[in-house]
């Protein structure tokens, strides 16, 4: 059995995973509403919504959506975090740095040392809280 993180965006869920995948490397592969024979259930207006997003490759592997329950709206950056371990090389450095462009700066924790290994944590600039953790080595 593995883990995946799977997050759930507001209408800009292609734009979150390009930019993850700018980041962090990977495959994208995206599948929007409107590609689907779920199309006629819903209002043309939300057939550019992504029904199903994955990012994958090279030690990444998240999956998406853009949310679309009528019933509920979406809280946004509270409700998950990507936990991203490794050996704090200059890569997982790298990775950390770009997710911080656009980020939230009252809540960026940057990388810094602790018992436990590198660590650092911020919410982007999507609302997605990313925690870091880098072995010492």
């Amino acid at each position: 059995m593995e883990t995946v993180p799977f997050l759930l965006f507001d209408g800009d869920c292609a734009d979150a995973l390009t930019f993850y995948r700018d980041c962090l490397g990977g495959e994208l592969t995206i599948t929007r509403l409107g590609e689907t024979p779920m199309k006629d259930l819903f209002p043309a207006e939300t057939h550019e919504r992504v029904i199903s997003a994955h990012l994958g490759g090279g030690g990444v592997d998240l999956s998406a959506a853009d949310w679309m329950a009528a019933d509920l709206g979406p809280v946004r950056g509270n409700m998950s975090a990507v936990f991203v371990t490794g050996p704090a090389d200059a890569a997982f450095r790298a990775a950390f740095e770009r997710l911080t462009r656009g980020a939230q700066a009252r809540h960026l924790q940057e990388l810094h040392q602790m018992p436990f290994g590198l660590y650092g944590q911020l919410y982007d600039r999507y609302g997605v809280q990313w925690i870091f953790r880098g072995d010492n080595g």
